[in-house]
């Protein structure tokens, strides 16, 4: 193609940082040549062989040191934008919003304090599982496409057309899932004012979009900051819910007479795989974590940091906000979403019922920052996926356009466009009706998605395999812990969401009978994939990768030297200290 154009970067040494075998080569090139040279000696045929062979063996050596990467900038390139502080507090942060401030009272109100606790137990673990699996390939491909691009050149580009789709439609629901929450949140307030819906909705799209008008050195502040705010609401929302099981508000201590005096698996199985469904759509699928990578300065000490910090911040977030909940807040409580009346927080709910005066307001308005943080990074990667997909073709070419500020701007415009058609849904849907469907296509979307990156990081092994890459015996290379445990783990989860996202189409809540309306409601995530997956295969006859052939050159970075030095410094340091720098937020 005309219009394509690679260039290799190949890394170079200042020749006192030349390898000492290197060294060697050149001394040996520099006496061969005088000898050959010089007419005053014999012409020693045995010499020159064995420096012709001294030759060769250093050559190898310096190729593997030196490896070549390809980068593929036809449609212009992003700008590494995120430092390794700012991807540290983001990491901290991000998946703090409406899904553990306002959707785990849905899932109490619907499974009960059993199936919450083991439901949001399974899909925590799922994050430790995924970024072990995505990690290994993003910190060695660093692209801005990540687990969409890797399907791509390494499975099959059907794979990668369908997961992409499904992706790009969760995460742009999740913009609309979210502005529907600003409005139960903003109601906390203007219940009874009569403040129109269509308002708040449009309050809320203006400050999401606003964000992508200025460079990406912007919205990384912004996710920044916003985190930071997440973090601390966090810090205060445990803080103060452990004083109110202490029984410092006005209902006394709380004792767990809320687990023995309810159902604790309410609605059974039924109860339970609506539960899942929503910690899914709560913990979020992590990708953003490694679109983030693809961008940041230094993938390497960035990626590997978030892998161990984002599963212990999850866990730590969600276990003990579900744990408290149950004490503080009963399954039969009307104010929560899905308990039939005005919908809240279950942390405003308990706050306002111990009687904590001010508190109740701060959280709330803690809590629409967060959910604007969300709404961002929904965007931000829901365009680095679009624009992935059509810079592999996949799309019109034309929207994988980055512009000199290091922005996807045909791809975000579509973005944003859909999540504001989606957005407005929410008004002639009826909110419920339309919050429900989001939730559904992003979790099924989200869940069968970690079923391929499981697949894909099967298919990587083996093309490193069949090429006797030797990428894992690299300096500093990172590895998967006790691979292939984390794929297997994220694969085998996967599939009992699978089966509870058809059990929950299967059979209503509350008794109710099989509906059509129902059914999609929950399986639409799936279908999308599977259907577009295999017409994009059928039509464009699309042919697995094989192994032997597959591309493990383009857009593979290689450690520069102020990298390696970086990574030689951080692990000169005592575990004590190492494990400082997870905790520190400047």
């Amino acid at each position: 193609m005309d219009n394509l154009r690679k260039r290799s970067v190949v890394n170079t040494y200042e020749m006192g940082d030349m390898p000492s075998s290197s060294g060697k080569a050149q001394h040996a090139f520099t006496a061969t040549t005088s000898e050959l040279s010089s007419e005053d000696k014999p012409f020693d045929h045995k010499r020159l062989s064995v420096l012709a062979a001294e030759d060769r063996r250093v050559s190898i050596a310096t190729i593997e040191a030196a490896r070549v990467t390809e980068i593929d900038d036809r449609n212009g390139q992003f700008h590494r934008s995120f430092t390794p502080r700012q991807v540290h507090i983001i990491s901290l942060g991000s998946n703090i919003g409406s899904g553990v401030f306002i959707g785990t009272g849905k899932a109490l109100a619907n499974g009960g304090p059993g199936n919450m606790v083991i439901a949001y137990g399974l899909a925590c673990s799922c994050v430790w599982a995924v970024l072990q699996t995505l990690s290994e390939m993003t910190i060695a491909f660093p692209t801005s496409g990540n687990y969409i691009d890797y399907a791509y050149r390494w499975v099959d580009p059907a794979l990668a057309f369908g997961a992409g789709f499904a992706e790009w439609l969760g995460w742009t629901a999740i913009v609309a899932a979210e502005a529907a929450f600003f409005n139960i949140l903003v109601g906390f307030w203007t219940e009874g004012t009569g403040f129109p819906a269509a308002a708040g909705l449009t309050l809320f799209t203006v400050a999401s979009l606003a964000i992508f008008t200025m460079p990406n050195t912007v919205f990384a502040w912004f996710e920044y900051i916003t985190s930071l705010v997440k973090i601390f609401l966090f810090l205060i929302i445990i803080f103060v819910s452990f004083a109110i099981v202490g029984g410092a508000g006005a209902n006394g201590r709380l004792d767990g007479s809320y687990w023995r005096e309810l159902p604790v698996f309410k609605n059974g199985f039924g109860g339970f795989s609506n539960c899942i469904l929503l910690a899914v759509w709560a913990v979020g699928d992590q990708v953003f974590i490694g679109i983030m990578g693809g961008e940041a300065q230094s993938p390497r000490f960035s990626m590997a940091h978030a892998t161990k910090l984002v599963p212990f911040r999850v866990n730590i977030v969600y276990m003990l906000s579900v744990i408290l909940i149950t004490l503080m807040v009963p399954s039969d409580d009307e104010r929560l979403l899905g308990g039939g009346g005005v919908a809240a927080s279950p942390f405003v709910v308990a706050f306002t019922d111990a009687k904590i005066p001010g508190l109740p307001h701060i959280i709330n308005a803690g809590m629409i920052i967060g959910i604007l943080g969300i709404s961002a990074e929904a965007i931000y990667l829901a365009s680095r996926i679009l624009r992935s997909m059509s810079h592999h073709q996949l799309l019109p070419e034309r929207f994988a356009q980055v512009d000199n500020k290091g922005r996807p701007r045909w791809a975000l415009a579509i973005t944003c466009g859909v999540a504001v058609v989606l957005t407005y849904m929410n008004l002639s849907a009826g909110g419920a009706i339309a919050l429900n469907w989001l939730v559904s296509i992003t979790s099924a979307c989200f869940f069968a998605n970690w079923m391929i990156i499981a697949f894909t990081s099967w298919r990587f092994h083996q093309c490193l395999k069949a090429q006797g890459d030797n990428l894992f015996g690299e300096p500093f290379a990172w590895t998967s812990v006790k691979w292939p445990l984390a794929p297997a783990w994220l694969f085998s989860v996967s599939t009992l969401m699978f089966i509870c996202c058809f059990a929950a189409g299967l059979k209503p809540l509350g008794g109710a009978s099989i509906s059509a309306e129902n059914f999609f409601e929950y399986m639409i995530g799936i279908i999308i994939i599977v259907g577009f997956t295999g017409a994009f295969k059928l039509i464009m006859k699309t042919q697995w990768r094989d192994p032997e052939t597959a591309d493990l050159v383009t857009g593979r970075r290689t450690l520069s030297e102020e990298e390696l030095h970086q990574l030689r410094e951080y692990y000169a340091q005592p575990a004590w200290k190492r494990f400082g720098t997870y905790a520190q937020l400047w």
